[in-house]
């Protein structure tokens, strides 16, 4: 017989041990019961890809969090491929809800094609479920990271929020998927606004510094600074240019 609590599958693109993905188990296991499916390997900027180089392998790995026990499933594959086999294969029965984060770095304008968070989220609407991305505004040097410095406790706080609207109020028809873009300075009673997706890039393209093609040089990325005319409705201009969350000085 099902759990009369309802069941919410979690994943992210930053890895089975990113502490984002901790900070969102700890807040939605007070909701429901969750179930952790997750990329075994670091898989940011993967977007909704289901690589033919993946092995598909899913280990059970027992991990500690916040001093308890819990079971979870490692994937050898993209976030999008995390979710596909949790969906068919490790949870008996459809989850009520599918959550995708808490990933470093926010994930803004028209690059949520290419964020490996959101492609969860996109791979969990296709298939029919309610699905939530949220991600916490970092600094750059920490988006492939796991870094202890990142305070996840407001993005936590909101995915619990976020997650228990959805599973209270459903979707309506037009609502494919809720995108959460968390300020770095925000707290649980920071106000939140509903914006439309930015059509420009957030992040701008940097190529490598090398003598040789022959040499490594992987494409990096800068945030592009240059966002004057960004309309005030869009997630650009209400996470970089309103100041309403941060604390007063």
């Amino acid at each position: 017989m099902k759990n009369s609590k309802p069941h919410i599958l979690l994943t992210n693109d930053d890895g089975i041990r990113s502490p984002g993905l901790w900070a969102a188990a700890s807040e939605l296991s007070k909701i429901g019961y969750v179930t952790v499916a997750a990329p075994r390997e670091q898989s940011s900027g993967m977007g909704r890809s289901l690589p033919s180089t993946s092995d598909g392998i899913i280990r059970k790995e027992q991990m500690q969090v916040n001093g308890q026990e819990w079971s979870v499933y490692a994937v050898g594959g993209s976030p999008a491929q995390s979710v596909l086999h949790g969906v068919l294969e490790i949870v008996p029965h459809k989850p009520d809800l599918i959550v995708s984060g808490i990933n470093y770095g926010e994930n803004v304008g028209l690059g949520i094609t290419i964020s490996g968070t959101v492609g969860a989220a996109m791979e969990a609407a296709s298939m029919g479920f309610p699905a939530l991305a949220i991600s916490l505004e970092t600094d750059t040097q920490y988006h492939l990271s796991h870094s202890e410095d990142i305070d996840f406790s407001a993005a936590g706080y909101f995915t619990g929020y976020f997650a228990r609207l959805i599973l209270e109020r459903k979707f309506s028809e037009e609502v494919d998927l809720i995108k959460v873009e968390v300020p770095a300075h925000a707290t649980p009673t920071t106000e939140w606004q509903v914006g439309r997706l930015s059509r420009s890039r957030y992040y701008d393209p940097v190529p490598t510094k090398r003598d040789s093609w022959e040499l490594p040089g992987p494409i990096s990325y800068k945030r592009n600074e240059n966002s004057k005319q960004e309309p005030e409705d869009t997630d650009a201009y209400i996470l970089r240019k309103r100041k309403w969350w941060q604390s007063p000085d």
